[in-house]
């Protein structure tokens, strides 16, 4: 049995040329999100994406795949 957190999604981090870090879940377009710290930018993106899936669950929209498996009933 495989266990699914938000810990297992697929996050690329970098840091901008001002020193700001960036966190992007390449599989859910457009979500991205800074932080002063690569942790608080990788918090901060995990938050967001979160925050995607529900607003699809609350619409009755898919949820994005990378997240299906967080929101699936066992």
């Amino acid at each position: 049995m495989e266990t699914v957190t938000i810990e297992s999604i697929p996050i690329v981090v970098g840091r901008e040329e001002d020193g700001r870090w960036w966190a992007d879940i390449e599989s859910m377009p457009g979500v991205i999100a800074y932080g002063a710290s690569r942790e608080a930018a990788i918090s901060a993106v995990r938050s967001l994406g979160l925050r995607v899936a529900a607003d699809c669950i609350d619409h009755g929209e898919e949820v994005p795949a990378t997240f299906s498996q967080l929101f699936s009933e066992v």
